[in-house]
């Protein structure tokens, strides 16, 4: 085989894994759980977290917070339920800092038609950890409704 050959090869191999379609490339959910975790970014809109109903931060375990650090808490408990790959952590607040926390979702599975997630949130205040575990099932609107 000459080198412009596997050449050729080797760029058609390359441009393939470029493409777009295939199944569930239009599909939300598909994509929410693909294991490509987005970047924390942008923060999430507020009705998608009003949705969530104050999630897990929403107990006891966030009582200590004001609200700016809830509202933190809570956009890291949708990021994790929306787009983190299984036990991958979505960090929020300053690691050491007096005020922050993870958040850490398991494997999506279906409760009739819905896609759920169970999740632990520990937060550290004043050196203090506290963590709660809960599950959530997810909205055709994108947003994530706790289960009580």
């Amino acid at each position: 085989m000459s080198w412009k050959i596997a050449a050729a090869i080797a760029a058609s191999l390359a441009l393939s894994a470029c493409s777009t379609t295939g199944p569930g490339a239009g599909d939300p959910a598909a994509q929410a759980f693909s294991g490509a975790a987005r970047p924390a970014g942008p923060r999430v809109g507020a009705a998608i977290v009003e949705a969530m109903a104050g999630g897990l931060v929403g107990g006891a375990i966030g009582a200590d917070l004001d609200s700016r650090d809830r509202r933190r808490a809570l956009e890291a408990e949708y990021r994790a339920l929306e787009y983190t790959p299984a036990g991958q952590g979505v960090a929020w607040g300053k690691p050491g800092s007096s005020r922050h926390g993870e958040v850490v979702a398991g494997s999506p599975y279906r409760v009739g038609s819905q896609d759920c997630r169970q999740y632990t949130h520990t937060i550290h205040v004043e050196r203090r950890a506290r963590t709660a575990r809960g599950t959530a099932c997810r909205n055709t609107d994108g947003s994530w409704t706790p289960l009580a």
